[in-house]
């Protein structure tokens, strides 16, 4: 098959490779019908992460089952599937208690952003969409695999319930879905940090009611402006790095949760502040299969559509165009078809 792969940094190739093949009974093999460029992908791609030249990269997609193992039972050949970045059986230890993010027995798609993905515990993994769905609901069913139910993430771990004042930290996809996510829990005021016009806009769309592009003391300042000096009940930390973290506590009222889901580099945590305020941190990588049913069901309605944070679409070949654009902030993020 053909896949986006990537050598060193800045090189991103799309080439032959090997055909990813059934190796387990509980696997799948998926035909992507579309995939797309995460933000966590420009952590190799810009150096920060070590590199295995050649390696196909790619987490994130949606498509037809292709093949499946003699174990797999809840997907057959020819079904139309939302393929979870982080696989698991949904019935471990850890998946019984919602963090099928650590299930024993899981895994991760490992190449998205090609023309076949092989899924391990696929029974687990794998919601159908029943019918095939109409192409406009493409984008929004493949925001499912990773960036909206991280959003979803960083807004339950943060504690955002109805009529909360919640600040995101980070204008990226996953911080443009956890806007999203505030507004569907039910918050009263959603605080988009945001220096992008194109990326507040987005957010604006997805209903937030105020946007700051200042960061460091200046945009705490202002947030405690619009809070009458209190803070923000919940903070959604969708960046990753130490300014982010910090700007996070810093708007956080005493007792509210920061919900981070940002993937950490360098982060130094202010335990100090942490503690004098009782201040708290939750998140992680997001189990993403604990919130797919609820999702999907919100975008089959028609009530959730994540699908704007993609505001590029190339073709898989041009994947390395798609990097160029996100690395450049010339794109939220790109949605690749084969």
């Amino acid at each position: 098959m053909r896949a986006t792969t990537i050598h060193a940094p800045g090189d991103i190739r799309f080439e032959e490779v090997a055909d990813p093949r059934i190796e387990e009974p509980t696997d799948a093999v998926v035909r992507v019908s579309a995939g797309c460029i995460c933000g966590s992908d420009l952590w190799p791609y810009r150096g920060f992460n070590d590199v295995t030249a050649g390696d196909t990269i790619g987490h994130e997609c949606v498509g037809v089952v292709e093949e499946v193992g003699s174990e797999v039972t809840s997907v057959a050949p020819g079904d139309f599937v939302i393929v979870p970045f982080c696989h698991s059986d949904n019935t471990c230890v850890h998946c019984r208690a919602g963090v099928q993010s650590a299930c024993v027995n899981g895994g991760f798609t490992a190449s998205g952003q090609g023309e076949l993905a092989r899924v391990v515990q696929a029974d687990g993994t794998l919601v159908g969409t029943g019918a095939t769905p109409d192409p406009p609901l493409i984008p929004s069913l493949l925001a499912l695999s990773d960036v909206m139910p991280t959003g979803w993430h960083a807004a339950i771990s943060a504690g955002v319930r109805s009529g909360s004042t919640v600040v995101v930290v980070g204008d990226g996809a996953v911080g443009l879905c956890g806007v999203l996510a505030a507004v569907q829990l039910g918050a009263e005021r959603v605080v988009a940090m945001s220096r992008h016009e194109s990326r507040q806009a987005i957010a604006r769309q997805f209903g937030a009611t105020d946007v700051i592009a200042e960061r460091g003391k200046e945009g705490a300042a202002l947030v405690k402006e619009l809070t009458g000096g209190v803070g923000a009940d919940a903070v959604l930390e969708c960046v990753g790095t130490d300014d982010s973290m910090r700007l996070a506590f810093s708007v956080a009222r005493p007792g509210a949760t920061v919900g981070f889901v940002g993937v950490p580099h360098g982060v130094e945590l202010p335990v100090g502040r942490m503690f004098a305020k009782n201040v708290g941190l939750r998140g992680g990588v997001a189990p993403v299969r604990k919130y797919l049913p609820d999702l999907l069901e919100r975008v089959l309605s028609g009530s959730l559509d994540p699908g704007p944070v993609f505001d590029l679409t190339l073709p898989m070949e041009q994947a390395a165009e798609g990097y160029r654009a996100m690395d450049e902030r010339r794109a939220v993020k790109v949605l690749l078809q084969p």
